[in-house]
């Protein structure tokens, strides 16, 4: 299956890329690999076809790619990106050290580079894929943006905001919850963090 891309315009520089429907570049991701996840909101295993007919893997295996650029930079090798309707809007990476940048999460550069690619902050119907679940900054921005349902790796029992130390995005007091998938390649996810700490 092939998923569409967007052409890289619009946030370069910003640790994201994205503009859906504007270029004609297209990617296919490999296939995903079996999963098991220890605390799953939903079945992380189950090889769902919410996107495009892309599975859950596929697109988490996407966000390791994207966070070996964090890594390469000196930050933390986190990757996301936004899904819509099929097709990549946006994706980031962890550029806090790059940009020196106390908000340059790879969530935050995700639905910033989704916002301009879709020309609106609404991202109602999209799709967040990380490779670590969001901290309390990255779960508020993403209840902001409307997210529909949230996908991620490993989980982070120390500043998770997703279900681990606390659970922002499905707050029934705010004014958008969000649907959240947990532990999708957690074991690798977790892994790719390990190396990065034990340089």
């Amino acid at each position: 299956m092939r998923l569409a891309r967007g052409s890289g315009a619009g946030c370069a520089g910003l640790g994201c890329v994205g503009l859906p429907g504007r270029g004609t570049a297209t990617s296919s991701l490999r296939a995903g690999l079996s999963s098991r996840g220890t605390r799953p909101a939903l079945d992380p295993g189950q090889r769902a076809c919410d996107d495009g007919g892309v599975s859950r893997e596929s697109l988490i295996l996407r966000t390791f790619e994207l966070a070996e650029r964090a890594a390469a930079a000196g930050d933390v090798p986190v990757g996301a990106l936004v899904v819509r309707d099929g097709r990549i809007v946006a994706e980031g990476w962890n550029t806090r050290e790059a940009a020196a940048d106390p908000t340059g999460h790879a969530e935050i550069n995700a639905l910033r580079g989704a916002g301009l690619a879709l020309g609106g902050w609404n991202l109602e119907g999209a799709d967040l894929y990380v490779s670590l679940e969001p901290c309390t900054m990255c779960a508020g921005a993403i209840v902001a943006a409307r997210i529909r349902r949230l996908v991620f790796g490993a989980w982070d029992p120390k500043a998770g905001a997703a279900g681990s130390l606390r659970d922002v995005v499905r707050d029934s007091r705010l004014n958008h919850q969000v649907e959240v998938v947990g532990g999708v390649l957690e074991d690798r996810a977790a892994a790719q963090l390990r190396a990065f700490f034990g340089r």
